[in-house]
C-alpha cells in the first residue's frame, strides 16, 4: 500500500501548509483530500508536489505492506 504520510512531514519541515498548496500552487482541495485518505494519485501530480517541495519522491510516499495481502 503506497501512503503519503511522509508529505505532511515534509510540507511541515519546508513551511508549505495545505493552504498554500491550493491557493499558490494550484493543487485542487479534493487532490488533498485523496493524499490524506491514501487515494491513488497520478505521477503528474507527484511530480509537480516534488517540484513544489524540492524534494524526493521517497520524501512523499512509501510503500507499506498491506497486512490484509498474502
Amino acid at each position: 500500500m503506497i501512503v503519503f504520510d511522509r508529505l505532511w512531514v515534509t510540507m511541515k519541515r519546508k513551511g508549505i501548509s495545505q493552504y498554500d498548496l491550493y491557493t499558490y500552487h494550484g493543487i485542487n482541495r479534493s487532490l488533498i483530500n485523496r493524499l490524506k485518505h491514501n487515494k491513488n494519485t497520478q505521477t503528474d501530480t507527484l511530480n509537480r508536489l516534488c517540484e513544489i517541495l524540492k524534494c524526493d519522491i521517497s520524501e512523499i510516499m512509501e510503500y507499506l505492506e498491506d497486512e490484509n495481502s498474502t
